[in-house]
């Protein structure tokens, strides 16, 4: 259900959208509709969102929100963020309410996932 002035939909850059997609398909499990060469939408991952051809990337470094994800077991969502090819930046730390960590996914994407376990 779309609600008023909240936030309903993401948008990312992705350098290589085939790698973008695989990557997310083999350690999600999310799916796409393509909509044109130059552009992906996913859905029902909490946010729904998209991925555009780009040359740049989102990176906390350069200013970039950080998408944050859940996972129930955290140590066994970095090992399938590992095998489908992104690269752990921040392995598993403490912080206030729970642990962490931060990945680049194959169009050079920062992303986190937390766990409160």
């Amino acid at each position: 259900m779309n609600r008023h002035e909240k936030i309903n939909y993401v948008e990312f850059p992705a350098r290589n959208l085939a790698a973008t997609k695989a990557f997310f398909t083999a350690a999600f499990g999310w799916s796409f509709t393509d909509y044109g060469p130059e552009y992906t939408a996913f859905s029902g991952q909490g946010l729904d969102g998209g991925f555009f051809q780009a040359d740049l990337a989102a990176e906390t470094v350069n200013g970039s929100a950080l998408i944050v994800l859940f996972s129930d077991s955290l140590e066994a969502t970095q090992a399938k963020v590992e095998q489908a090819g992104g690269t752990v930046i921040k392995p598993i730390f403490h912080f206030p309410g729970g642990r962490r960590f931060q990945f680049i996914e194959p169009s050079g994407n920062e992303l986190a996932v937390w766990s409160d376990k």
